[in-house]
């Protein structure tokens, strides 16, 4: 019996029916249809430029593109582990609506810059949609850190009250990291935005193909330079990972904050019900599992870019079936990412915070002792000797369970004969954050001028992403 797959012509048994499902990668790579259809397309117009197929193969091939196209989104195509993945099932579909013209498209090409080709128009549009979140996330935080620039928190090191901030500047501390992942993924897009079709198995093809062209045709930038280097590497694959595994690390980071900030000991904030989940036996309960699953969610987009890594790590050149196991991890980490963007970007103008408590903790734990240091080292005393004057008084205020503010003029006398009681008494947490005016400081006045800025750009690269780049 002989083996009926598009590549059987040498074998002469069929595929073990466990090896096929085994084998098989349309479960991950249908998702991929279009992407396919739209290389087959400029494939198919090319070779007819080039004279390699006929007028009427070329017409016939388009159109039955289109209709496969068609069947597709209108869920009539049922795809098959028999022919193995997205590639083989839609020329077989082809070639079984249009007949020999069908089995002539694979001209010059193969699976291997097939694929890689499709790889990158796929994950080219999932970036575009990724920087679009982030924007939308960046967005509503800016929103949020101009509604709260005057609203004054305790900005932590180690997880212990450090100095006074707004909570303004930490908001706008997470758009800071968040245009940073942007910035990686734009990187990672256009390092990637070059095309393998035109590569072939992996030596390129005896064919006049015009590879500039059909690079442009499908909006590259141009053809991939080396045809082994092509179809074998999968490092716009791993950079993409590395970016959102990135990204998701700081959205982890976010949802800790707020997880820890809706606690009870905290007290900070209060997520919208709509976000938050109850308990089946304490009816007290209400949980931030949005944040929760964002955290969570992370270590699996982490794994991916780890998986990926150790596939790649010892594989000769060119193309290996190890590679199969790409998509399923990069797909993954870019569904995973989305969702924590858009979860995020939803929940958060929704947030409602206690600023009396944000207050009230933020003036606790000493949190103006560097102000203190500093104005004695206005008044000429050595930083060094400013520091160790008020770690003193810290101590004596622990002692007599006190706030430095509250220290009368006999215990600055005794401490040391250079702090002055006008110093400790105009200690507040506004004149902290007030005092930090300069770029990147914590002060209202930064704040809202950052919020413009912010405004500025997002709206920049709203106007950009509408133009439509390819």
């Amino acid at each position: 019996m002989k083996n009926r797959k598009l590549w059987g012509g040498r074998f002469d048994a069929p595929t073990d029916a466990f090896v096929e499902e085994f084998n098989a990668s349309i479960d991950v790579d249908a998702r991929m249809y279009r992407e396919d259809i739209e290389g087959s397309r400029a494939h198919a117009r090319m070779l007819g430029r080039q004279g390699i197929l006929s007028e009427e193969d070329v017409r016939r091939i388009l159109a039955g593109l289109d209709e496969i196209e068609r069947e597709i989104e209108r869920g009539e195509l049922e795809f098959t582990v028999a022919l193995e993945d997205v590639h083989m099932n839609i020329e077989a579909r082809l070639t079984e609506k249009i007949g020999d013209a069908g089995k002539r498209l694979h001209t010059a090409r193969s699976r291997n810059d097939q694929v890689a080709t499709d790889m990158r128009l796929y994950l080219r549009r999932r970036l575009d949609e990724l920087a679009r979140r982030i924007r939308a996330l960046q967005s509503a935080l800016v929103a949020l850190a101009e509604t709260h620039a005057e609203t004054v928190m305790p900005g932590f090191t180690h997880l212990q009250t450090a100095q006074p901030v707004t909570l303004g500047h930490h908001l706008l501390a997470w758009v800071e990291m968040l245009e940073r992942d942007a910035a990686r993924l734009a990187d990672a897009r256009a390092r990637m935005n070059q095309c393998p079709l035109g590569s072939a198995a992996l030596a390129g093809t005896t064919f006049p193909i015009d590879r500039e062209a059909t690079a442009a045709a499908l909006g590259f930038d141009g053809p991939c330079r080396n045809s082994l280097d092509a179809v074998s590497d999968r490092d716009f694959v791993m950079e993409i990972l590395a970016g959102a595994a990135i990204c998701a690390i700081h959205l982890s980071r976010m949802a800790e904050e707020l997880i820890l900030w809706m606690s009870a000991p905290f007290g900070f904030i209060e997520l919208p019900d709509a976000f938050c989940t109850g308990s089946s036996i304490m009816p007290q309960k209400k949980n931030p599992d949005m944040p929760e699953l964002v955290r969570g969610k992370t270590g699996r987009i982490v794994g991916g870019l780890m998986a990926m890594l150790t596939t790649m790590k010892a594989l000769p050149l060119a193309y290996n079936k190890d590679m199969q196991e790409d998509k399923q991890a990069v797909f993954d980490a870019c569904d995973q990412l989305e969702g924590c963007l858009r979860v995020f970007a939803e929940m958060l103008p929704g947030m409602t915070v206690n600023r009396e408590r944000m207050r009230a903790a933020a003036a606790s734990g000493f949190s103006t002792a560097t102000d203190l240091a500093d104005a004695l080292v206005r008044d000429g005393v050595p930083f060094r000797e400013a520091h160790a004057i008020v770690g003193r008084s810290v101590a004596w205020c622990i002692e007599h369970g006190c706030e430095l503010h509250e220290m009368g003029a006999d215990a600055c006398a005794a401490i040391d004969p250079r702090l002055r009681p006008e110093m400790v008494r105009a200690l507040s947490v506004e004149a902290s954050v007030a005092a930090r005016d300069h770029v990147g400081g914590t002060a209202p006045a930064q704040v809202r001028a950052q919020c413009a800025c912010w405004r500025h750009r997002l709206q920049a690269a709203e106007r950009q992403g509408k133009t439509g780049a390819r």
